[in-house]
C-alpha cells in the first residue's frame, strides 16, 4: 500500500542499455507530493539515466529497467511508453534546452499544451509570463535567437503549460552565469510554493540545488550513496568537500586538495 502523500517511489531499480551496459544498480528514492527533491552527483554518476527511467525516455535509447519498480501515485510505470507517462502528468525538461528554433517564443510555449489540445491556454500563458517576464518581452521573437538564460526559462515555461504533477529538471543551471542561475532557482522555488508542483532537480550545482530542495540524494557510479534532508546535506562534511568545494572548516578548497581527497571517498 503506497503512502497517501507519496508521488513517486523508485524501488531498487537497475537500468541496462543494449542488454549489456549496466548504468544504475539498486537505486531507491522517494518523492512526496509538493516536495522539491534534488539528485546530486558528478558527471556520469547516473543522474540523467534516473530521470529517463522515470519519464520513459530510456526506451528510444534501447535502455530498460531490468530489476525493481517505479511507482507513480501507487501505479507501476517503469518501462511504459513516454507518451503514456507524459499523459499522467510527468514532464521532463531535458538537459541542453531543446527549443523549436524556427517557432516564436509563444509558439514554443503553446507546444506544451500538446497533451491537452483544444483546451483554453491563455491563463497558462499569463502564468508563464508572470514567472518569466523576459519571455513576455520576447514572445514574438524566434526562439533560435534567445540567449541561454531565456531558453532555460522557455523550456521550463513550456513544461508548465502541460500542467505537470511531477516536473523533472535536468541540469537547469548548465552553462548559465551565476546571477541567472540564482534567479532561475528562485523561480523554481516559487513554482513549487505557488503552484504546488512536485519537482525533482538533477544538478551538479549542489549549492543552489540544496538551497531550494526539501530533501536530497547523492549518486555515485550508478548508486545512491547518501540521502538526507537538504539542510542536513548542506552541513555534511563529505558533501561540503566533494560538491560545495569547501573544507569542513568552511575554507575554500583548491582543486588539487579536492582531487586528492576524492580518492579517499568514504562511501566508495
Amino acid at each position: 500500500m503506497a503512502e497517501n502523500n507519496l508521488r513517486l517511489l523508485i524501488n531498487n531499480i537497475s537500468v541496462v542499455y543494449s542488454d549489456v551496459i549496466q548504468v544504475l544498480k539498486g537505486v531507491s528514492l522517494k518523492i512526496k507530493k509538493g516536495q522539491i527533491v534534488s539528485l546530486l552527483g558528478s558527471n556520469g554518476a547516473g543522474k540523467t539515466t534516473t530521470l529517463k527511467a522515470i519519464s520513459g525516455l530510456l526506451k528510444p535509447e534501447n535502455g530498460k529497467v531490468t530489476e525493481g519498480a517505479i511507482e507513480y501515485d501507487g501505479e507501476p510505470i517503469h518501462n511504459s511508453a513516454p507518451e503514456d507517462i507524459t499523459r499522467k502528468g510527468i514532464i521532463q525538461v531535458l538537459e541542453g534546452r531543446q527549443e523549436f528554433k524556427y517557432l516564436t517564443v509563444e509558439e514554443n510555449l503553446r507546444v506544451g499544451t500538446a497533451t491537452r489540445w483544444g483546451k483554453p491556454y491563455q491563463k497558462d500563458l499569463e502564468m508563464v509570463y508572470h514567472y518569466f517576464p523576459a519571455l513576455l518581452a520576447r514572445k514574438k521573437s524566434l526562439a533560435g535567437y534567445c540567449s541561454g538564460g531565456e531558453l532555460q526559462m522557455l523550456v521550463i515555461g513550456r513544461a508548465l503549460m502541460a500542467h505537470p504533477k511531477l516536473l523533472l529538471l535536468d541540469e537547469p543551471s548548465l552553462g548559465l552565469a551565476p546571477l541567472l542561475v540564482k534567479e532561475i532557482f528562485q523561480i523554481i522555488r516559487r513554482i513549487n510554493q505557488e503552484q504546488g508542483t512536485t519537482l525533482m532537480v538533477v544538478e551538479q550545482n549542489a549549492n543552489m540545488a540544496l538551497q531550494i530542495a526539501h530533501y536530497g540524494y547523492v549518486m555515485e557510479n550508478g548508486k545512491i550513496v547518501m540521502e538526507s534532508e537538504a539542510e542536513d546535506l548542506r552541513e555534511n562534511p563529505d558533501v561540503k568537500e566533494f560538491y560545495l568545494g569547501t573544507a569542513a572548516s568552511g575554507a575554500l578548497k583548491s582543486y588539487k586538495d579536492v582531487k586528492a581527497y576524492k580518492r579517499r571517498k568514504r562511501w566508495l
